[in-house]
């Protein structure tokens, strides 16, 4: 290693397998690099900063991405141009984990680019590789010299038999009713991303707590090689407006805002605190020229430290409620008659309408991935979010990683109660519009997906509903800090809060959870009182939506397919296909049906039909083509071949029998041909099979002379 005189590796030890830091030989243009290998995988992690803030923004612009590369587990891509497009949906939803616990720890005020990308080169499925990536791009901030309050550590959590497993192997991953990651500091919890089978608050809790010993662990380690091989930090400009605009703009313009804030109405209330803005920038224009963007970020923080004063030190939230209030609810269903199932989920000023499809399964959708197998999904969820929900001219465009990260939220919240293929064996399309958005459109989602399912006459096993919760905290001069957790938040409490804390589940257990938040991290009391208080809100949502609809309802739609599923012998599948596929094809065209045959297992045949009547005649068909001879049954067989001593009859398809010529007809006959010709359609009689399963036919009886 001569050529790299800064190479070194630091190792330590994960869930018992090895993990493995090497920095200083890959990317040393980047600010920070590390190439991350746990077990076989390998992700390679940097990070890059531009020399300069961004100017006219007032936001942090950061980008995390999380790169597949298909060589990591010796595949050529699909597609026509065989190399890897955009990122796919766990590509995208991997990208928002990393960024997730990332951003809540840059200083305030910074403005530079950002870049953390994690490049996927090689993959051990029992090591997971998104794990690889967060650790890793924690590593490459901490090493550079960008800024950054770091390290934080990450971690995923299983539970097989009521035992906890950090970073479960892939088996493992299949027996466990819980799949949890969890980032966070040494100090704190940053970051929770989780779907369970119905599994209890508490023990939830408990779970998050015990990735946390482990990530205290990783943060460590961190540290350590920080201390060792890490850059200085760099020096940066931070956006902040000067003393003399703070002083001015609040004594103008504070209690204007306030008077704003109290607004019930959403869009009344952003047309008022629009003017309140207006007015400070026009009012301090000659007075402090060239200086707007200081201007509106004193009325951004006036407006931040208001609406957090009044739920601290006032218990009023903007809209007048109380913590634990929810919004009010509106339930219905059937909206859409043609439609297989619909619902419609109105919470305060947030409107889902979600759409539930039923379709063959042979219609499920196959994704281009890095696992072993090409993974499928038979339950899909997706989520749109139009400009129109929140009042903006904006045009239709495709999803993008917000909607892509709601639409897989609201799938795993109802993942747990769709019935198995055996119980239900149609795939499933699930689509929430968003009608109208202020806050929390995801849970509108997936309690809009629970009243369209049971529309559809879906069997869910439970109804699912879910809901978001807040928080605001404050650290006190001494130390001390105060804070309020908010059920149902609204969109201004989001964007002006401290946390994000999504649960979706049943009345026995949670079935999906995910929190992100803009502080340094929560604490056990915290995570566990806002659980509490979700439950309660879970429980108020349910009972609405169940005032609607109780239950799934007993029959499919008109216009859903009726399957009717029927099993063969394996080895007389390829008599239902038929050469080049002509039998299956001849099904489907004279009944209008879709038959799919499985290839996991190998018999199954399913017959999909929107009506009874062609359902029945494919179910025939096909089992005159897989039907086995009896003696003593008539057949309608066709002439096949004629000898001087009989005829052969296939009576069912690849199975023909002997008709003797002194079987053919009533009286004696000199020439077969005299009765019969190939191509004729006649009856006959199987009057024996015998030890060489060949089979004898008569006509006799059967005719009238």
């Amino acid at each position: 290693m001569g050529r790299f005189t800064d190479y070194k590796v630091f190792k330590y030890p994960l869930a018992g397998r090895l993990l493995q830091l090497e920095i200083g030989k890959y990317a040393e243009q980047a600010n920070g690099a590390v190439m991350v290998k746990y077990g076989d995988t390998a992700v390679l992690c940097t990070a890059v900063a531009s020399k300069e803030a961004k100017q006219d923004v007032d936001f942090f612009p950061l980008s995390c991405n999380y790169e597949e590369k298909m060589y990591a587990v010796g595949k050529i891509p699909g597609g026509y141009i065989r190399r890897e497009g955009r990122p796919g949906e766990h590509g995208t939803l991997t990208s928002r984990l990393m960024d997730r616990p990332l951003r809540p720890l840059f200083p305030k005020g910074y403005r530079n680019d950002v870049s953390v990308i994690a490049t996927v080169m090689s993959v051990d499925h029992d090591c997971s590789p998104e794990m690889a990536a967060m650790i890793g791009s924690s590593v490459a901030l901490s090493i550079s010299d960008i800024p950054w309050d770091g390290p934080t550590g990450s971690v995923k959590v299983g539970r097989i038999n009521g035992e906890f497993i950090i970073n479960p192997a892939t088996e493992q991953r299949a027996e466990s009713d819980i799949d949890l990651t969890v980032a966070g500091t040494e100090e704190a919890i940053m970051m929770v991303e989780a779907g369970a089978k119905e599994v209890p608050e508490m023990e939830m809790l408990d779970a998050i707590m015990f990735a946390h010993e482990e990530i205290k662990g990783i943060c460590k380690f961190i540290k350590d090689v920080t201390k060792e091989v890490g850059k200085e930090k760099a020096e940066f400009k931070v956006f902040k407006p000067g003393d003399d605009i703070e002083k001015a703009v609040r004594e103008y313009s504070t209690e204007k805002m306030i008077s704003a804030i109290k607004t019930f109405d959403k869009q009344e209330r952003l047309l008022n605190m629009d003017k309140v803005s207006e007015d400070a920038v026009n009012h301090f224009e000659a007075e402090f020229p060239d200086r707007e963007a200081e201007v509106k970020d004193v009325i951004y923080a006036i407006k931040k430290e208001e609406v957090r004063r009044m739920i601290l030190d006032e218990g009023k939230r903007p809209d007048d409620r109380e913590l634990k209030e929810i919004r009010p609810l509106w339930s219905e269903t059937g909206l859409l008659p043609r439609a297989h199932g619909s619902g419609l989920f109105k919470r305060g000023q947030t409107q889902a309408l979600t759409v539930a499809t039923i379709a063959p399964l042979s219609e499920k959708q196959y994704l281009d991935s890095i696992d072993v197998d090409r993974p499928t999904k038979r339950y899909m969820h997706q989520y749109n979010f139009p400009g129109y929900s929140t009042g903006e001219p904006k045009s239709p465009r495709s999803p993008g990683r917000r909607e892509i990260g709601h639409g897989a939220l609201a799938e795993r919240a109802l993942l747990p109660v769709i019935p198995t293929e055996e119980e239900f064996p149609y795939a499933i399309r699930v689509v929430s519009e968003v009608l109208s958005s202020n806050g929390s459109s995801s849970m509108a989602s997936t309690c809009g997906s629970t009243l369209a399912l049971m529309d559809a006459g879906i069997p869910i096993k439970k109804p699912v509903s879910g809901i978001a919760m807040g928080l605001i905290e404050r650290v006190n001069e001494d130390g001390s800090s105060d804070y309020a957790i908010l059920s149902d938040i609204q969109g201004m409490e989001d964007f002006l809060g401290d946390m994000d804390f999504k649960v979706t589940g049943t009345p026995d257990g949670v079935t999906a959870m995910q929190m992100d938040i803009k502080v340094h991290g929560l604490s056990r009391e915290i995570l566990e009182k806002a659980l509490i208080q979700a439950k309660e809100g879970r429980s108020h949502i349910l009972e609405n939506m169940l005032e609607e609809i109780p239950e799934p309802r007993k029959e499919l739609s008109r216009y859903a397919p009726r399957c009717i599923s029927m099993r063969v012998h394996p080895d007389k599948v390829r008599l239902v296909i038929g050469p080049g596929g002509k039998n299956v094809n001849k099904i489907v065209e004279e009944t209008g049906c879709k038959v799919d045959i499985s290839d996991d297992d190998v018999g199954l045949i399913m017959i999909y039909s929107e009506n009874q009547e062609g359902a029945e005649k494919a179910r025939h068909m096909i089992d005159y083509l897989t039907a086995d001879v009896e003696v003593g049954k008539v057949y309608e067989g066709e002439v096949k071949r004629i000898m001087n001593f009989g005829a052969f009859i296939e009576i069912l398809p690849d199975k023909e029998g002997l008709l003797h010529i002194s079987k053919i007809s009533n009286h004696r006959i000199d020439k077969v041909e005299d009765v019969l010709n190939i191509g004729d359609k006649i009856e006959v009689k199987v009057t024996e099979i015998d030890n060489q399963n060949r089979i004898n036919l008569t006509r006799k009886d059967l005719i009238k002379e």
